[in-house]
């Protein structure tokens, strides 16, 4: 199974104040533990909302709003994909994350069987063609 965990964002990741050396340091020694539990995929930080956008499709109109964003506990700093063989695993592994306040939130990422009869045999096919051509850049 695999896994996003979503950093929530907080005033200073808004603020774009970034982490120390001893934080990063911290994090770096984190990220390679859960290399090594061959457990991470991707993990990456994100820039304050003032740098990014939302699209809000509705009614078959589109509108583009840029930020910043109000705070709330809807923003992302950040996030992990990892894989693990349950929620519980993530959930041990990541109650070890060097944050010294914030919040954090996993979520499962769908598979292709999770969806069923509606993912045709072309359908995945096509689902695979993309991926092999998105990795490969």
């Amino acid at each position: 199974m695999r896994f996003m965990v979503i950093v929530k964002a907080t005033k200073d990741s808004e603020a774009g104040i970034l982490p120390s050396t001893e934080e990063f340091a911290a994090m770096g020694r984190f990220n390679e533990e859960l290399v090594k539990a061959g457990m991470m995929e991707a993990g990456e930080g994100l820039h304050p909302t003032a740098k990014g956008a939302r699209i809000d499709f509705s009614d078959d109109q589109v509108q583009v709003t840029r930020g910043p964003f109000e705070l709330s506990r809807d923003l992302t700093a950040g996030f992990w994909i990892l894989k693990a063989m349950s929620l519980d695993e993530v959930i041990e592994q990541m109650k070890r994350a060097p944050f010294p306040s914030g919040e954090i939130e996993i979520r499962q990422v769908y598979a292709a069987e999770d969806f069923g009869e509606a993912l045709t045999p072309e359908l995945r096919a096509q689902e695979e063609r993309l991926r092999a051509r998105a990795a490969n850049g």
